[in-house]
């Protein structure tokens, strides 16, 4: 045996799969089974395919035995029927079907570019195909027609790696046309990455307005705020402002007006677009936004839904992974659903409470698994850098915290807990301006592991325990008469539960209603306080009954992260659908972990 000769000896009991195997006829080996009962031999020559197809193309280079010319632009082709049905589809149902060029032996093809076709021609023969930024777009557009789907799938792959904010809205455009689905959503997602460098090139300034509606629509543009979006609109229409400022009312619709601020609305999008009567009433509906706070639930729409990329990130912080308590942060990237390993803590500890600050995560007492702490940690996000705040006038774990307010002076409130002893219905208020801790009044009630949360200007703390059991109980805090004024009970008693304020109402997530320690009791009911009624309805239910979740506003959904069933630590994240009333499924924290605090944090500046 030598050369790509290769002898096989088998006997007839396993020369049928040794057949397969090497690729031969079945004929071949069913020809071996009938034979006698000695054992068959025959040969396989490996590079026999390989061989026969560079002869063929040696015919095809010297123009012998070729049955068929393709013409295309006065160009001609000869080839060979036979090599350019085994490789196109299209040439197959040309040449093998009841259509009148399977008798002919020239066939002029329409509005085919002859150098493309000649390409793909050689390829058929060879299987080599060469791509350039000069040639891939015709190639494609050919292969596409010729149904060579191999070459299709090339060209796009090449035209995928050089995508750039310069050329990927004309490449989204191009997998359009020629049905290229894979290569058109990998353009648009690349669009939608970087839309703040693609909005200065010249393929943004040319885009009809068809093509800039599909674009604004879309709520995966990476921006840091809804201005980059309104900014890009406006360097649109001036590109040609005599013939595009008809189309202005029409793309406002699709600026999220009320996400901007109050300051912006007025020196920016009134200035630009107020002279146009169709444009007042979006700006009139985004004043109100900001005028009516409290009659916001009546002015939602897709406008003031914000876009994935400008609702921030989500922190999940410490809480109990099920050894001595974790003391590292994840973040989760709504665009790209999934949670990364961020910092850690300073400290270790446990039944904490985190306010955010201009920037500025604040970290508020807890116990570090020995002792209850009155200690306040600052995490700068910009610097990534830890320091020291003040220390609240009493030890507490356990304890509710809240921002009241969205400015960089808003005061941070630190209600009820445990100090080690006995259960608090103390409050503290933090001052920035001053640095330091003061008592504000105390609530009616002591209250640990309760829900607080701010809502139209106030504070409210439900349920939780106190030396007794867990409680139904609501309280409210003004800050302008220092004063906490009882509300509606909630249906359910809950301890250790989560509350978060969405949209004017207070919602109560989870709790416990034995003690904490005893063996199920553990809530999945969902209720909502409105204040203008003082009433709790209740809404869909978790997909687990826990205790000690996190929750949080990120955007304009509620998400609940985490928690403890009774039996294991959860890593379980789902986001509440409020037009449906339904829990959605996120992707999973990298650990299960309870009582870790959830908040949510500005975008990244970089993002770009």
């Amino acid at each position: 045996m030598s050369g790509c000769d290769q002898k096989c000896e088998t006997s007839k009991d396993n020369v049928s799969q040794n057949s397969v195997d090497e690729g031969l006829p079945r004929e071949l080996s069913q020809l071996s089974l009938s034979s006698g009962s000695s054992p068959e031999e025959f040969h396989c020559n490996k590079g026999h395919s390989e061989a026969t197809l560079k002869n063929i193309f040696t015919y095809y280079q010297s123009q012998k035995l070729c049955d068929v010319v393709l013409i295309a632009a006065g160009v001609r082709i000869p080839s060979h029927k036979i090599v350019l049905a085994s490789c196109s589809e299209y040439f197959a149902a040309m040449f093998t079907g009841s259509l009148q060029e399977a008798k002919l032996s020239e066939i002029t093809l329409e509005r085919v570019d002859p150098q493309a076709l000649r390409t793909l021609v050689h390829y058929c023969y060879t299987g080599i195909i060469e791509l350039s930024e000069e040639t891939v777009e015709v190639l494609l557009s050919t292969a596409t027609l010729l149904q060579l789907h191999v070459v299709t799938s090339t060209c796009c792959d090449y035209l995928e790696k050089q995508l750039d904010p310069c050329n990927c809205l004309g490449i989204a455009l191009f997998a359009e046309q020629q049905s290229c689905l894979n290569l058109h959503k990998a353009a648009m997602d690349y669009t939608h990455q970087h839309f703040v460098q693609v909005v200065k090139n010249e393929e943004f300034l040319c885009l009809t307005e068809a093509q800039l509606e599909i674009l604004l629509k879309s709520d995966d543009l990476n921006v840091v705020t809804e201005e980059n979006v309104f900014e890009s609109l406006m360097l649109w229409v001036q590109h040609d402002l005599a013939n595009r400022q008809k189309h202005l009312p029409n793309l406002l619709k699709l600026i999220k007006l009320p996400l901007l601020s109050s300051e912006y609305l007025i020196d920016k999008v009134e200035a630009a677009c107020g002279n146009v009567s169709e444009c007042q009433p979006l700006i009139m509906e985004a004043v109100k936004w900001h005028l009516l706070p409290e009659r916001r639930s009546l002015l939602f729409s897709h406008r003031t839904r914000p876009r994935t990329s400008t609702i921030g990130r989500l922190l999940a912080i410490g809480g109990m992974d099920g050894y001595k308590g974790a003391n590292n942060m994840e973040m989760y990237d709504p665009r790209t659903n999934t949670w990364t390993p961020f910092m850690r803590m300073g400290t270790r500890r446990l039944q904490f409470g985190v306010g955010v600050i201009h920037n500025k995560l604040i970290v508020v007492g807890g116990r570090d698994g020995l002792k209850t702490l009155n200690t306040v940690e600052c995490f700068d996000l910009t610097s990534l850098s830890w320091s020291t705040l003040a220390s609240l006038n009493t030890h507490r774990h356990g304890l509710g915290v809240a921002v009241l307010g969205d400015g960089p002076n808003s005061p941070i409130y630190a209600v009820g807990g445990h100090d080690g002893w006995i259960y608090l219905n103390s409050v503290e208020r933090w001052d920035s301006c001053s640095r330091s801790w003061t008592l504000v009044a105390p609530m009616a009630g002591a209250r640990s592991t309760c829900g607080v949360a701010a809502l139209g200007g106030r504070l409210y703390a439900a349920g939780g325990r106190d030396s007794g059991a867990c409680l139904r109980s609501v309280e409210c805090y003004d800050p302008a008469t220092n004063h906490w004024a009882a509300c509606a009970p909630m249906t359910r008693r809950r301890g250790g539960v989560s509350v978060c304020a969405s949209a004017g109402y207070l919602y109560a997530l989870g709790g416990h209603e034995a003690p904490a320690n005893a063996v199920g009791g553990r809530l999945a009911c969902v209720e909502r306080y409105d204040p203008a009624t003082d009433t709790w309805v209740l809404l869909a239910r978790l997909s687990y009954g826990r205790d000690a979740m996190g929750s949080c506003l990120l955007g304009n959904r509620i998400v609940a992260v985490g928690g403890y069933d009774g039996a294991q630590y959860l890593s379980v994240v789902e986001v509440y659908d409020s037009e449906n009333n339904c829990w959605r499924k996120l992707s999973s924290l990298s650990t299960g972990r309870a009582g870790a605090a959830v908040v949510a944090i500005p975008p990244p500046r970089n993002i770009f």
